[in-house]
């Protein structure tokens, strides 16, 4: 697969970089309050071409203590890298089984919850809890929270099966959502931890669109990206039950070895914090020009 940068990224560190590690603690903070006031009632049920222009990036390390995982990561103000959707995005661009696969178009598709199928279809992910949380800035204005957008998620289930186009999941329309940024910029989702399938580390896919009413189609993405997540989560999630060949497949490949982020991957790792008894949530800023 073709994955292209039209520039390398900055790592100095400085000013910049406290001021944007700063605002992420910030933000994984209310994170980690929305996930504990909502674990409770969470149930357990329950994987890339283009350019990017880059203007300042800045990288952080992030460790969740003895949650037993940590991660280095990026809270930049860059353009984040423009990724492949893939054989499977469900979002009109290709078909499954002779019929377009628009998950867009599904009623309810707008969710925050991607863990069940929806619109008639009655499949349940089951898997490690993840929250992923995305703030959405403007790198034309000092990474101004950009609230309003809309961003369409999805990724594969712990099998390393997608939704309306795998074996046995062709029926199914799991793990698909799209959510609307809020004031402060950030759309969320609970899911499952993505399994990670031959070929691939563990990621999940994204589109970035200008609104909820756009989003309906393909032809009206403004980016498609890719985020990725620390070697450490990885291999605590896939050395539970339910995974598959998760834990050879990720044994089999790495960050640097990827098709997709081999090339820099400095502004598409997320910082995962959590564990496996208690679910994990991954941050990622993700910047546009706006």
């Amino acid at each position: 697969m073709h994955h292209d940068h039209d520039a390398k990224h900055d790592h100095d560190l400085g000013l910049a970089h406290d001021l944007t590690r700063l605002r992420q603690q910030a933000l994984e903070r209310r994170a980690a309050l929305r996930w504990l006031m909502g674990a409770g009632a969470m149930s357990l049920v329950g994987c890339g071409g283009g350019g990017s222009s880059d203007t300042t990036t800045t990288s952080s390390s992030g460790s969740s203590g003895s949650s037993g995982s940590s991660g280095s990561t990026s809270t930049s103000c860059s353009v984040i890298p423009s990724e492949t959707e893939g054989p499977y995005p469900g979002d009109g661009s290709n078909t499954s089984n002779g019929s377009v696969a628009n998950a867009l178009a599904l009623a309810g598709i707008v969710r925050s919850d991607i863990r069940a199928s929806i619109a008639g279809a009655s499949g349940v992910a089951a898997g490690v809890p993840l929250q992923v949380i995305i703030e959405l800035v403007n790198t034309n204005a000092s990474c101004a929270d950009l609230s309003g957008y809309a961003i369409y998620l999805w990724h594969c289930d712990a099998l390393g099966r997608y939704s309306m186009y795998s074996s046995g999941v062709t029926a199914e329309n799991y793990l698909r959502g799209v959510q609307a940024t809020g004031s402060d910029g950030t759309a969320t989702f609970q899911t499952i931890y993505p399994g990670c399938y031959s070929g691939r580390v563990p990621h999940i896919h994204f589109e970035i669109y200008r609104s909820t009413t756009t989003a309906t189609n393909w032809n009206n993405k403004l980016r498609t990206s890719q985020l990725c997540f620390p070697a450490d989560a990885n291999t605590a999630v896939y050395a539970t039950s339910g995974y598959g060949n998760s834990a050879s497949n990720n044994a089999a490949i790495s960050l640097s070895s990827d098709g997709i982020f081999s090339d820099g991957y400095s502004t598409q790792l997320a910082t995962v914090t959590g564990s496996v008894s208690a679910g994990y949530v991954a941050t990622l800023r993700v910047g546009i020009a706006a």
